[in-house]
């Protein structure tokens, strides 16, 4: 893969920086209380389906943290991939809890297999299929839709409302993303996401505790 160029400044970088640390921060101790609030849950599945979600998240932002402050090097290109691929995991893991609850296998293996495909897509073709990428993150994040009906019978306003809430700041930062010429763009960019996965952890703690996420 040929080298990409880092188009940064300084300041650019340390606000990209900072917004990584809190996202990691938060995905640590999220996923914590997730696990640990949930493993004597009596029902074996709920524990299984917090662990893969946190697994998913804390390792999704980890990559992207690593990436996005590794100095520009040979290496940067090379996690590059993996911080790409990385994004599919989070959506399948993000939709596992609630495919769970709504006893909804055939969504589950959707999700995972597309993730799969994507993974596999990244990894062995890195920086190929970028904007296809986009379409498929997107498509994969709101394919649930195909299940309104079971949703709505299944998960509480709450859950569906926050999951709205955070596919839409998912897409809206999406902008930011392709809007390359604008200053912080990176930044703001990854502020969407750390909003978008706060939010959808926040419908995963209540979907699976049935309490507000603290």
């Amino acid at each position: 893969m040929n080298e990409m160029s880092w188009r940064y400044d300084r300041s650019e970088s340390i606000a990209d920086g900072a917004i990584h640390v809190a996202g990691v921060l938060f995905a640590l101790m999220g996923a914590g209380a997730l696990i640990i609030g949930n493993l004597w849950h009596p029902e074996p599945g709920v524990a299984l389906a917090a662990s893969v979600y946190a697994v998913t998240l804390v390792a999704t932002l980890t990559m992207s943290a690593v990436y996005n402050m590794w100095p520009v090097s040979p290496v940067k290109w090379k996690l590059r991939k993996y911080d790409h691929a990385a994004i599919f995991l989070l959506i399948a893991g993000t939709y596992t809890p609630f495919a769970l609850q709504m006893e909804a296998t055939g969504l589950l293996v959707w999700m995972w297999s597309v993730a799969a495909t994507g993974v596999f897509l990244k990894i062995v073709f890195p920086g190929r299929f970028d904007r296809l990428a986009i379409l498929l993150y997107l498509g994969l994040g709101w394919s649930g839709a195909a299940l309104f009906d079971t949703m709505l019978t299944s998960l509480s306003p709450t859950v569906l409302w926050l999951i709205l809430a955070g596919g839409v700041v998912y897409s809206v930062g999406v902008v930011f993303h392709v809007w390359h010429s604008l200053r912080f763009q990176n930044a703001i960019w990854h502020g969407f996401v750390l909003a978008g996965a706060i939010i959808h952890y926040s419908a995963v703690f209540v979907s699976l505790t049935g309490s507000p996420a603290a």
